[in-house]
């Protein structure tokens, strides 16, 4: 059976006071998302939406993986919606969201914004995730390069976002992971900061505690103007496991996420995420 064998990172950065990445990484789910917002307590939102998502998503028996995804970042939202009305002053709290999930066959990925997840295969590097940025739909229409964009002063401009207003529309889609592939799933503060040659380059290092470590550290060399977060999974064969994983950044801190008590998985053994 497909799962991930993982190893993953997060930093503040050396610009930031606090780290508003919260990442999932574990067997069977690598995720990462990276809240905005600041004031409006963007750590709030993107704990949140991790917290929900690894709970919904490892407690589900359901072998429709797009759909399982799909409830989980609608039921993220619904949490962002009922903590704004809680406490009007989160208005304006979201996050990104991008989640890798296999049930030891297939796999698939919920996304939105722009962390970004990669696949490296072969020693060739692609980009699983299309960001949903203003600079990018620039890039889609030929008015700028990927080089340009860059450095474009909007290039932080992000048209989709999980928040408690707008109801969400990710990016799902059926991945084709096979054995020996190497994915890796970062919020902007990487790829912002790293080009892709030298992401493919730390990528490509054999052992992937060195790989994270590897890619954390470029981005800081590059500036670290943002918090960075990097989940190294490699594609592995196995019989099934615990799915518990590791909770990264802002979800290490419980007490930001809106209602742990609000998911309810269907199998009682998989209650919560962080159990």
């Amino acid at each position: 059976m497909l799962r991930f064998g993982y190893a993953a990172r997060t930093h503040t950065g050396l610009v930031r006071d606090n780290n508003e990445d919260s990442g999932f990484a574990g067997p069977y789910l690598q995720l990462v998302a990276d809240g905005v917002g600041g004031a409006a307590a963007g750590e709030v939102a993107s704990a949140t939406a991790a917290y929900v998502t690894s709970a919904a998503t490892m407690g589900s028996s359901d072998p429709n993986l797009l759909e399982v995804l799909a409830r989980a970042v609608a039921k993220v939202h619904e949490q962002l919606r009922a903590g704004v009305a809680a406490e009007p002053e989160r208005k304006g709290m979201g996050t990104t969201l991008t989640a890798i999930l296999t049930d030891g066959s297939q796999a698939a990925i919920a996304h939105l914004g722009d962390s970004r997840a990669y696949l490296l295969r072969d020693g060739e590097l692609s980009q699983l995730t299309r960001d949903q940025t203003f600079v990018q739909m620039l890039v889609d229409e030929g008015e700028i390069t990927r080089e340009q964009a860059r450095r474009h002063p909007q290039r932080n401009v992000v048209l989709q976002a999980l928040d408690g207003d707008v109801v969400p529309a990710p990016d799902l889609q059926l991945l084709d992971l096979r054995l020996g592939d190497r994915v890796l799933v970062c919020s902007d503060g990487l790829s912002d900061m790293v080009e892709d040659d030298r992401v493919a380059e730390c990528l490509a290092e054999p052992d992937r505690d060195a790989a994270a470590e590897a890619l954390v550290q470029a981005a800081l060399a590059a500036g670290g103007r943002d918090n960075v977060t990097a989940l190294v999974a490699d594609v592995e064969d196995g019989p099934l496991i615990s799915r518990d994983g590791a909770p990264l950044g802002a979800l290490q801190d419980p007490h930001v996420v809106l209602d742990p008590a609000a998911v309810r998985s269907d199998r009682s053994e998989h209650e919560t995420a962080l159990d």
